[in-house]
């Protein structure tokens, strides 16, 4: 039975989240990157003077962190499990309205392939789960993951090795996707597949933020590797 000692302050939190510049700023910075607060009211859509309150709120929710870099101030989500969150959140809230064919564009890139944090989601991100389960790098469902034997074998020969990873982060965990339904891979595992192809060239930050492209080359490349198949991008009723 629960105390009031071990009792958390959900409410805050939901308050802190719920102001809808403020979910705009989570957003912005939903991509794991910095950011100053004049780039975030733009975000946001309000002034610079109005973005510091905003900023101050999601501070004292434990949402946000602050870098200082001389006289400049970078924010960021203050951890991986605001990006998750977050990420539940999305799963089930109503969609916005889309009012413009440069936001359905976004809407649609987002749902193909972005970064939670700093991991690959989206269709994308599924996909490559999928593919590294169905391939016997990774054993295990329904959140159970673990690498096996040859997968790290298979692995440590595309550039990455466990010793790498912190030891204050799990190797793996998962998020599950708010477009798909599904399991996308997170954790130090998750983060390091994704620099790896952003260092391969394989994966190409978009226009929009989080939104990111796979090359020519990446989506060989992961079909080669790993078994991602060629049609990703194509939704599961369609295929």
């Amino acid at each position: 039975m629960w105390d009031s000692a071990s009792e958390t302050d959900i409410a805050e939190v939901a308050a802190a989240i719920g102001d809808p510049s403020r979910t705009k700023v989570l957003r912005a910075l939903a991509d794991g990157g910095v950011l100053p607060a004049g780039a975030l009211a733009a975000e946001a859509g309000v002034s610079v003077s109005t973005i510091s309150g905003h900023l101050a709120r999601l501070r004292e929710a434990k949402l946000l962190t602050v870098e200082h870099d001389g006289r400049h101030r970078y924010y960021r989500l203050a951890s991986t499990d605001v990006a998750r969150a977050l990420e539940e959140l999305a799963r089930i809230a109503r969609p916005l309205p889309v009012r413009s064919l440069g936001e359905s564009v976004r809407a649609h890139a987002l749902l193909r392939a972005r970064l939670c944090y700093d991991h690959l989601a989206g269709r994308l991100g599924v996909a490559l789960l999928a593919a590294l389960v169905d391939g016997g790098v990774l054993a295990g469902t329904d959140g159970s993951y673990r690498i096996t034997p040859a997968g790290l074998v298979e692995l440590g020969a595309f550039g990455i090795t466990t010793e790498e990873f912190s030891r204050r982060r799990p190797a793996i965990r998962y998020c599950v996707d708010w477009g798909e339904n599904r399991h996308h891979l997170a954790g130090a595992l998750g983060a390091a597949l994704a620099n790896r192809l952003f260092a391969l060239d394989w994966l190409r930050r978009g226009r929009a933020r989080r939104v990111v492209k796979l090359t020519d080359a990446g989506r060989t490349g992961l079909h080669e590797t790993f078994g991602v198949p060629l049609d990703w991008e194509d939704p599961p009723a369609t295929r």
